[in-house]
């Protein structure tokens, strides 16, 4: 797997990919999810390739603090081939060199299958409660 930035051509790939990984929710608008993160470290935004056709992608992030992943999604075919693990690696290194201490990563309670896959790489559930507020509506 090739692993590069994403770019603009990539929208519609990446957006059916997570659509087929049933990651978008009504309430979050994946167009805007990829608007905002193009305008803060587009860097960190990355697609994972085969035979140039998008596989895999994921929105990392560091704020000084923490680092974070959202999106990580495999093609469903394409799944249990060690393509994801291959980019958490790449991540994982890209956030290191950052001087990132820790990496959080939110998952769904109900996602087992995901929770079984961080769990693989080493992650451990944190004892926290994930709390939020939606600050600007994407409805």
């Amino acid at each position: 797997m090739n692993i590069r930035i994403f770019d603009e051509d990539d929208r519609k790939s990446v957006i059916e990919l997570w659509e087929a990984c049933d990651l978008t929710r009504p309430w979050n608008s994946p167009d805007k999810d990829i608007d905002r993160k193009i305008q803060f470290q587009p860097e960190l935004f990355l697609v994972g390739t085969l035979d140039q056709k998008i596989i895999a992608s994921a929105m990392a992030g560091y704020d000084g603090h923490r680092g974070s992943v959202f999106y990580l999604a495999v093609q469903p075919e394409c799944q249990s081939k060690g393509y994801g693990q291959e980019l958490m690696v790449y991540i994982e290194s890209l956030l290191t060199k950052l001087g990132c201490p820790k990496l959080n990563i939110v998952v769904r309670t109900s996602n087992v299958k995901v929770l079984k896959f961080y769990g693989h790489l080493g992650y451990s559930p944190d004892d926290v409660a994930s709390i939020g507020k939606r600050l600007i509506p994407d409805a």
